[in-house]
């Protein structure tokens, strides 16, 4: 059993979540708080294998709380959040947090595929300790980099608001080729997302939209819900149907990216749960481009990654603290 702590200053949130995961079977609630200082002392007292967090709360909010967690434990902990507060979703991932969802979906109106994706992404998240004991991934590079590249196309999901705030930090505002984004966000929040990245980033951060020609110094993030595609006429958002339970899917994006730009184009995949991401780097790699997976050691969830590394076609392993440099020098240094 996964033992669990809600903390949430509605008692109605706090009964959904019981219900909603003591129902599944895998999940025993072993406390339950109503603000962040509270909730702070029951995970000291009762150790919890994960944590529920609200963001909006009396005494203590739950940034503030997570941080405080953070200093005596490596519990999984899942923020569940509102729209209104998705800036804040996002830096609480910068600060230990592993995951989030709105609150709004935990209704008798879930879908079977947000009620196994949530389920499934609490598992990964109890088990990330044990997993990173058996991973053995080291960084390689079977290529040499061939010419210039004029796009990169990266995907991303569980930990990967932590994993892009800090490769997006390390790259100049002088680097002069367009970066497009697939970002498994919850339903609603990528508008947050691509704010509070772009705190970070020293490029600027745009949703993506129907009909934009991207350029250099630009990342563009796929919108939730939305398919994101290249092509000659520029950026087009897809309203198909989801690709292995992903939509935003980053294989539709990285191959409709490799036959745009061919040899020139370099695709990276970043932590996450799955394997999105690997038949793209499969496109990528057939079209003469160059592929980077992140390595076992800094992923949160070694899932992506892995998957695109089980494909053969990855010429690079790299922790996430070479990628930015890396992509530095296949563009040319970035001036």
């Amino acid at each position: 059993m996964i033992n669990t702590l809600i903390v949430d200053d509605s008692p109605v949130v706090r009964k959904i979540l019981r219900d909603f995961l003591e129902g599944e079977g895998s999940f025993k609630i072993i406390g339950e708080a109503e603000n962040g200082v509270e909730g702070v002392d029951m995970a000291k007292q009762l150790r919890p294998d994960l944590v529920t967090m609200d963001f909006e709360m009396p005494l203590m909010n739950g940034l503030e709380a997570i941080i405080e967690i953070r200093k005596f434990s490596e519990c999984g902990i899942v923020v569940i959040s509102s729209h209104d507060t998705a800036r804040m979703a996002y830096e609480a991932t910068a600060n230990g947090a592993h995951e989030f969802f709105a609150k709004n979906i935990f209704t008798s109106q879930i879908t079977d595929m947000q009620r196994n994706n949530v389920i499934s992404t609490l598992k990964h998240i109890t088990n990330i300790k044990k997993n990173i004991v058996t991973l053995n991934n080291k960084e390689t590079e079977t290529c040499a980099v061939k010419g210039k590249v004029n796009c990169i196309v990266i995907a991303s999901s569980t930990g990967g608001p932590m994993a892009l705030s800090q490769l997006c930090s390390g790259l100049p505002e002088t680097f002069n080729v367009p970066i497009l984004l697939v970002q498994h966000n919850t339903s609603g929040f990528d508008k947050g997302f691509v704010q509070w990245l772009d705190e970070y980033a020293k490029l600027k951060v745009r949703l993506a939209d129907n009909g934009i020609f991207p350029c250099s110094g630009h990342i563009y993030v796929a919108p939730t819900d939305k398919h994101l595609i290249i092509g000659s006429g520029g950026l087009v958002l897809d309203d198909g149907n989801p690709l292995n339970n992903q939509k935003p899917a980053a294989d539709i994006l990285f191959k409709s990216a490799a036959q745009h730009f061919g040899s020139s184009l370099a695709s990276v995949v970043l932590t996450g749960m799955g394997s999105d991401g690997a038949e793209g780097t499969i496109a990528v790699k057939k079209a003469g481009g160059i592929t980077i997976s992140q390595d076992a050691s800094t992923s949160m969830i070694y899932g992506m990654p892995e998957a695109a590394y089980n494909t053969g076609c990855v010429d690079m392993v790299l922790p996430l603290n070479k990628i930015a440099g890396k992509l530095l020098e296949l563009s040319g240094g970035g001036t």
